[in-house]
């Protein structure tokens, strides 16, 4: 498993952060039962540099928590079935790794967010990555059903590394 994270933010989160999104990372690809070694990009920028990326690529002009841009296309959510048919697509040739994806996260809606919601930065960070990894995995919550269903597998993951509100 690869993890490259960039903090590209000033403000610093006074939590260790590398710790945390690896823990959710392993964490994640173990609950969604990954096959393979995975590779996933983290960048901690701030609402501004979020900003900018939610208006670039999805045309929404405010900045947002968490923005996630996986690499697989899935049919359902979590099969990783059918990814070896194309590798070039899929897999880093010179690791064998799994591209993932992408997470960008706002340390400033981490730190706003766990203030209004009662809880730590630490919570609130991993609750991010656990989110944006479903989201890399082909989960989604457009539907209230796919909303409940991913609610409940963020609050499996995080339980299983004892991140609590």
């Amino acid at each position: 498993m690869t993890v490259t994270i960039e903090y590209e933010a000033e403000e610093r989160l006074e939590v260790p952060y590398e710790e945390i999104i690896r823990n959710v990372v392993e964490e994640a690809l173990d609950y969604v039962e990954c096959p393979y070694d995975a590779e996933v990009n983290v960048v901690l920028t701030d609402n501004e540099g979020i900003h900018q990326i939610n208006l670039d690529m999805r045309g929404i002009d405010r900045p947002t928590d968490v923005l996630s841009f996986p690499m697989c296309d899935f049919e359902t959510p979590g099969d990783f079935d059918g990814l070896e048919e194309t590798p070039e697509e899929y897999f880093n040739p010179d690791t064998g790794e799994l591209m993932l994806g992408d997470i960008v996260i706002s340390v400033e809606k981490v730190k706003e967010q766990a203030e209004k919601f009662g809880h730590s930065e630490t919570r609130e960070l991993a609750f991010l990555v656990a989110h944006s990894m479903l989201h890399l995995s082909g989960y989604d919550h457009m539907e209230d059903e796919e909303r409940l269903d991913m609610e409940e597998k963020q609050r499996e993951i995080l339980e299983r590394r004892g991140y609590r509100r």
